[in-house]
């Protein structure tokens, strides 16, 4: 695991070359609307990639993680299943339903089933390595959505010098994160864990969260401002020093809820020491995404290292397919 977070970087930039070298038929029907359905490690990169794409997109996109898919998609949507292994469940499930619709197909995936059903009815895919947890593969996913969207003639946020950008960052910063991450794992360690982000970068806060979850075996939630002042805030009567609250903030942090971060900052701050701010490097939304990502990811190796745990184990998830698989 340690050698797939220290290669994030580079799986960001292989993920532009298999775009690149993978033919692609263009939609002849123009797309009205997108929906990237995935869960888990498949999932989490249509959640980032479609809030990085909400300012600048014509279209909506909208990502789903269950095995049925909104009455509204139709033959003007475009529907990027992904599925790292090619067999998840609930994702075969919506590209059933999504066929039915008449809905225009992508996918992106490693093999299994997935790929067999593109290859078999001539649907456009992206086909990344395999071999490893789909929580590392991030890298793969991400850069390969951007491409499916362009490919498609949709307008995406400039992916293909933003990452490259991104890239030179997180190298040129990695002995500093490192570091930081290594006091703030010693600080954070043997706690649950929130996870709090602004508006706009609400799925890092869940990639953090993911990767606290499965790599560090740590349990815990994440959120997103403004909305958690309206409910959660409240709850935070009840938080204790058990906790270890972390606060993700940006320069593109809108003023009003930067402000609400402080303020969300103090008012936890009153029930648990363990507040933490960490601040995104770069210069655009992008750069700020990847940069927080692979932070997170550092944490949570750091973490697992200092709770001992086995950082690759997955058991409970094999033992719930297991026993998934009994049910017809």
């Amino acid at each position: 695991m340690k050698s797939l977070i220290e290669n994030f970087p580079n799986h960001l930039l292989e993920a532009l070359e298999i775009v690149k070298n993978t033919s692609w038929t263009a939609p002849v029907k123009p797309i009205q609307n997108v929906l990237i359905t995935g869960l888990g490690g498949s999932g989490i990169g249509g959640t980032i990639v479609s809030e990085l794409c909400k300012n600048t997109g014509q279209w909506p996109i909208h990502v789903n993680k269950d095995y049925h898919l909104p009455h509204w998609v139709s033959d003007n949507t475009l529907l990027i299943a992904c599925s790292y292994s090619g067999n998840t469940e609930e994702t075969l499930s919506a590209l059933e339903h999504a066929t039915k619709a008449g809905a225009r197909i992508a996918g992106l995936t490693s093999g299994g089933q997935l790929q067999s059903w593109c290859v078999a009815n001539n649907v456009n895919h992206l086909v990344v390595p395999g071999g490893n947890p789909p929580r590392s593969m991030l890298g793969y996913s991400f850069g390969c959505l951007f491409g499916i969207l362009k490919n498609e003639g949709l307008i995406t946020p400039d992916f293909e010098k933003g990452i490259p950008s991104a890239v030179s960052l997180m190298k040129s910063e990695l002995a500093s994160l490192q570091e930081e991450t290594k006091t703030l794992a010693k600080k954070s360690a043997h706690k649950t864990v929130c996870v709090y982000a602004n508006q706009g970068m609400g799925g890092v806060a869940t990639r953090w969260r993911q990767q606290l979850n499965e790599n560090s075996k740590m349990v815990g939630w994440d959120a997103v401002i403004p909305e958690m002042n309206h409910n959660e805030l409240v709850g935070w009567a009840g938080g204790n020093n058990d906790i270890a609250a972390f606060f993700l903030d940006t320069p593109g942090d809108f003023s009003r809820n930067r402000k609400r971060m402080e303020l969300s900052k103090e008012i936890v701050g009153r029930q648990t020491d363990a507040v933490y701010s960490i601040s995104a490097k770069g210069d655009q939304p992008l750069e700020w995404a990847l940069y927080l990502i692979h932070y997170g990811d550092w944490l949570s190796f750091y973490l697992h290292e200092i709770h001992g745990v086995d950082i690759m184990d997955i058991d409970v998830i094999d033992y719930l397919k297991a026993q998934l698989e009994k049910f017809s």
